[in-house]
C-alpha cells in the first residue's frame, strides 16, 4: 500500500461503507465466536480504525503492518502495541497466544500466502480462529488490482486450497458484498473494452451520502443473512480459519 492510499484509508475508514461494513461484519463474528477478553492480532492494520473498535471492545490489541506511516498513525491513535514487521517472516508474539487474529484484504498482497498463514497458525491458540477476507473471482482481475498489489483474486477451491497447505482448516467461508456484484461485472468489462483507467491511482469513487447510507443498508441485510444462512455469490470471500 503505497502512502497516497493510507491518507485515503484515514479518511474513509470512519465513514465510507465498504470499510464501516465490513468492520461491522467483524465485529459480529467477535462477539459470536471469540469474544472478549483475549489477544487479538491484526495483520495489516491501515489506518488502525478497526484495532481502535476491537480495543474498545475489551481485546488486548497487537497489530503489524510493513509501512512505518500505519505503525506511526495507529500509536498516535492511542495503540501501543503496533510494529513495523513483513507477515511473511515469523510474527514477534508468543506462540499459541492469540484468541483471534484478523486479516482482512491482506492476503492478496502476498506473494506466498501459505507462508502467512503458517505465520498467524503459530500465533494462534487452540480454541481461537481466524478471521479473513480476500478478494473473490479471479476473472474479475484487472488493472485496479495490480496497482493496488494484489498478486490474484480467490475462488473458494484455491483459497481451502491455500487454507489447507497451511496446515489450518477452514470453519466456514462465504461470500459477502452480493449486492454490487453486477454493477462491479460491468465495470471491469468496460475496462477492459475502453483501456480504461490502466494508468490512474486506484482509489474509492466518491459517492453522495444518501448512496452510502443505501449501501451501508444492504450490507447490514446482507450481515443478517450471512450470519444465518452464508452467502452464494458477492465479490468477496470472508470465513474463520481454525486449527
Amino acid at each position: 500500500m503505497d502512502p497516497g492510499h493510507l491518507s485515503e484509508l484515514i479518511e474513509l475508514e470512519e465513514c465510507y461503507w465498504w470499510h464501516v461494513a465490513k468492520r461491522k461484519l467483524v465485529i459480529d463474528i467477535l462477539r459470536r465466536e471469540y469474544p472478549a477478553p483475549g489477544i487479538l492480532i491484526e495483520g495489516g492494520i491501515g489506518s488502525a480504525r478497526n484495532l481502535l473498535e476491537f480495543k474498545r471492545m475489551g481485546y488486548e490489541v497487537t497489530g503489524f503492518d510493513l509501512m512505518q506511516d500505519s505503525v506511526e498513525y495507529g500509536r498516535s491513535r492511542g495503540l501501543t502495541n503496533l510494529s513495523v514487521h513483513e507477515l511473511s517472516q515469523p510474527w514477534p508474539v508468543a506462540p499459541a497466544s492469540a484468541k483471534a487474529i484478523v486479516l482482512l484484504d491482506v492476503m492478496e498482497h502476498m506473494q506466498d500466502p501459505v507462508q502467512l498463514l503458517k505465520n498467524a497458525a503459530v500465533a494462534l491458540s487452540e480454541e481461537g480462529g481466524i478471521i479473513i477476507t480476500v478478494p473473490a473471482y479471479p476473472s474479475l482481475y484487472s488493472s485496479w488490482d495490480r496497482k493496488l498489489g494484489h498478486y490474484c483474486r480467490y475462488t473458494k477451491k484455491q483459497f481451502c486450497q491455500n487454507v489447507t497447505e497451511a496446515g489450518l482448516n477452514v470453519k466456514w467461508v462465504t461470500h459477502w458484498n452480493s449486492f454490487t456484484l453486477p454493477a462491479a461485472i460491468l465495470s471491469r468489462g468496460a475496462d477492459r473494452v475502453f483501456k480504461r483507467n490502466l494508468n490512474e491511482t486506484p482509489r474509492f469513487t466518491p459517492i453522495p451520502k444518501l448512496i452510502n447510507h443505501c449501501l451501508l443498508f444492504c450490507a447490514g441485510l446482507e450481515r443478517k443473512l450471512i450470519n444465518a444462512t452464508g452467502v452464494p455469490f458477492g465479490l468477496s470471500l470472508i470465513g474463520v480459519l481454525i486449527k
